[in-house]
């Protein structure tokens, strides 16, 4: 069962994300929050696996709410859910500490399917994020990576789990944790948000149609 709380202050939003996700077997939406004020006190009382994070919140920011939830409780893996899609946005987000970045017209049946990658070990972006992450990017991989890990980390960036990467790349997951293992010590980060969010800033990796 994975467990999903969502902050969202439109209550409309709320109550229909929270009937989504309740009644959809294997997961089950344990609480619902306005503000990142009122999360930070649930969610250190009763944390969740999985957080979907609106960022335009009244009262303190979803990018600072983002931030001190992972300083609160790292295991815990958070997933923007917003109508904004400016890159200055995706970056804060996966700076702060986001797993995953999607837009609110996401389709139901994505938006679980998302929630099920995070716990994955997957970074869900919507088609266009991703397509907006990957484009930004140079077409040199950067100096310190060997090509197949430049290969692995764009498609991390993409959004994809260590199985999915896996089967891109005909490799076994096994290598692709060796590869992104590396990765993090060669870009001295320590999780794959980092890790996207440092692709990104520094336009790490490949360029791909």
């Amino acid at each position: 069962m994975i467990t999903v709380s969502i902050v969202e202050d439109d209550a409309d939003i709320r109550e229909s994300l929270s009937l989504l996700i309740d009644g959809t077997p294997g997961f089950s939406c344990i609480n619902t929050y306005g503000s990142c004020e009122d999360a930070l006190t649930g969610i250190e009382a009763d944390p969740p696996d999985v957080v979907l994070m609106d960022i335009g919140l009244p009262g303190m920011s979803g990018i600072e709410g983002i931030r001190l939830i992972k300083e609160m409780a790292p295991d815990i893996d958070i997933v923007v859910l917003t109508i904004h899609a400016e890159s200055n946005h995706v970056f804060e987000a996966l700076c702060a500490g986001a797993c995953g970045y999607l837009l609110k017209d996401t389709p139901p049946a994505k938006l679980l399917e998302a929630i099920k990658e995070t716990q994955d070990g997957g970074a869900p972006m919507s088609t266009k994020i991703a397509r907006m992450v990957i484009g930004s990017f140079r077409t040199h991989p950067h100096a310190a990576l060997t090509q197949r890990e430049t290969e692995v980390l764009t498609e991390l960036c993409k959004g994809k789990s260590y199985k999915m990467i896996a089967d891109a790349l005909f490799i076994s997951e096994e290598t692709v944790r060796r590869h992104i293992k590396s990765i993090y010590k060669k870009l001295q980060v320590g999780s794959k948000s980092e890790a996207v969010a440092k692709a990104l800033k520094e336009k790490l990796v490949v360029a791909q149609a």
